[in-house]
């Protein structure tokens, strides 16, 4: 290993976000890309730092933001997190590497560069505050929901949420207060990793904070490996380690203390994993007996003689609660659409598209914290989805809190392929278009709440066209128009005043004002902006809802 002084320029390519892409280095007045081996949150933590883009979050391998072109100038990188610039830190000669471009090394970075909990009686419950590049502020509340918070807590080793209090409970911060709108789906690590809107958010007072109550003293227990977090391998935490919990007669005595511990509900299945799900780390536990009615299995019989007689090898276990019940949308080209699938006893399924209607699909987007719906869509718009389908003849009031609290046929009995799939619109989908778009140069609408409508051009900057341009994979930067190119068109005109800065990482976290479909006061304010186009397709292209209501 060679170390280089010098700081090479750095770029991230085709993200769909300024602080996310392929990475890529400038080296002899090329540009070329960096492999994958070994490429680890070390090494993504200093791009991320030499950008400007906060702390990393992810540090994906093998082309996941696509292959890049020309030269692979690094290979073998070593960073210790530390270094200022990426071409800092060890790795091989200029150039010399044994990667080809499906190896490209990619970053994923957050602008949130810290969260703690202030102003609780414990470290595990208080209101929110986020750091924004260096500067500390209080989250508003207005999309804060347990999912958000249950992410939180896991990221502060406080274990899972157990409530999220409203108003000032407290007390009232200082500084900035963030509009910004988290989206988890529960299962991420890091509030960092989940999708962030900040556009047409309105304005947020002091009064009106996020906060949590961390259900700490349940931190010693968690389910790994399944698809939410009521499901899946048990680990233990014990003297500073997470550790495999093993036993050879496990069953649902166990897993209904389990679930109980982790307030996910009664238990619906108790497993041994199979082997590549199996743990690879130290044991915490072997040998576990439970009466079923203990609060945790720390108050279970734990202290096993080792004379005891065996029924078998003890192996690693697992359980699925009836807590972990989800749902998600797939395959659409942002949040809040796409097609319906559930999350069922360790499987996820689709919904059969039979009777399916708005009254439905509004159950659905409410779950998910999508507003109410625009569409009910059928005949597998979405695509296709494979394995289970999970529901058939659902038929909700709208009123219900979730999916599989409405009446329908039992769980797995339909009579559908996969061809009937259903899927939602919801009134918080958004997407970006060029209207009357000549390739990359049109009139710049953004989709919200069922219709297309079209942005103001009041305080607008090169640095909205650019992020525009980027989430249209039309390059990374372009023009303004200054006169009307095209006829007014009828519709709303949905924002105005967008904020975006140098720093900002997407079109969708720019501050603007609230939505209201009169936005401009003359039609001649609608923004039309001409892309550079130099943008690659992205890497992970999804379905479009079409059609779509214009």
């Amino acid at each position: 290993m060679l170390v280089f002084e010098g700081a090479a320029e750095v770029r991230l390519v085709n993200g769909s976000r300024r602080c996310a892409g392929r990475v890529e280095v400038k080296h002899n007045s090329k540009w070329g890309t960096v492999c994958g081996d070994y490429w680890s949150m070390n090494d993504a933590a200093v791009v991320c730092k030499q950008l400007g883009c906060g702390s990393a979050v992810g540090a994906p391998q093998y082309g996941y933001f696509g292959p890049g072109s020309g030269p692979i100038w690094m290979d073998d990188v070593g960073c210790n997190g530390t270094e200022s610039a990426l071409s800092d830190c060890e790795h091989r000669q200029w150039g010399e590497n044994d990667c080809d471009h499906t190896y490209d090394a990619g970053v994923t970075c957050s602008e949130y560069t810290g969260f703690r909990l202030v102003n609780g009686s414990t470290a595990c419950a208080g209101r929110v505050e986020v750091q924004v590049l260096g500067t500390w502020g209080t989250l508003c509340a207005s999309h804060w929901d347990l999912l958000d918070a249950h992410v939180l807590c896991r990221q502060l080793n406080c274990g899972f949420a157990e409530s999220v209090p409203g108003g000032e409970h407290f007390g009232r911060g200082t500084g900035p207060v963030w509009r910004e709108s988290f989206h988890c789906d529960g299962t991420e690590a890091h509030l960092g990793q989940c999708p962030v809107i900040t556009l047409g958010a309105s304005p947020c007072s002091h009064g009106n904070n996020a906060a949590v109550v961390c259900a700490a003293g349940f931190a010693s227990l968690r389910l790994v490996g399944g698809g939410s977090r009521c499901d899946g391998r048990v680990e233990i935490f014990q003297n500073g380690t997470w550790g495999r919990v093993l036993d050879d007669q496990w069953d649902m005595q166990e897993a209904s203390v389990v679930c109980r511990q982790l307030r996910c509900g009664e238990a619906g299945t108790a497993y041994n994993p199979p082997k590549p799900e199996r743990g690879t780390g130290p044991v915490g536990l072997r040998g576990v007996r439970c009466a079923g009615h203990e609060a945790s299995l720390a108050l279970c019989n734990t202290s096993l003689p080792e004379s005891a007689p065996a029924a078998g090898v003890a192996e690693d276990v697992g359980v699925i609660c009836w807590g972990s019940q989800r749902v998600r949308l797939v395959n659409g080209s942002r949040r809040c659409a796409g097609r319906v699938e559930i999350y069922y006893q360790g499987i996820w399924g689709t919904v059969c598209d039979d009777g399916w209607d708005l009254s439905d699909a509004a159950v659905v987007c409410h779950q998910l914290g999508c507003g109410g719906a625009v569409e009910a869509a059928g005949s597998a718009q979405f695509g296709k989805g494979s394995g289970q389908i999970w529901l058939d003849g659902v038929n909700c009031s709208g009123a219900e809190a979730a999916l599989w609290d409405c009446p329908a046929r039992p769980w797995g009995q339909h009579d559908c392929g996969h061809k009937e799939d259903a899927g939602v619109i919801c009134s918080e989908f958004m997407a970006l278009r060029l209207e009357n778009s000549d390739g990359c140069s049109g009139r710049l609408q953004v989709f919200y709440n069922g219709t297309w409508g079209s942005i103001c051009s009041n305080s607008m900057t090169l640095d909205t066209v650019s992020l525009a341009c980027k989430e249209l994979g039309c390059g990374d930067g372009g023009s303004l128009e200054t006169h009307l190119s095209y006829g007014r068109v009828s519709g709303p005109t949905w924002l105005d005043n967008m904020q975006c800065g140098e720093k900002t990482s997407s079109f969708w976290q720019c501050p603007s004002a609230p939505w209201n479909p009169q936005s401009c006061e003359d039609p001649q304010e609608e923004i039309h902006i001409t892309c550079n186009g130099n943008s690659e397709p992205p890497g992970h292209p999804s379905v479009t809802p079409a059609p779509v209501p214009c």
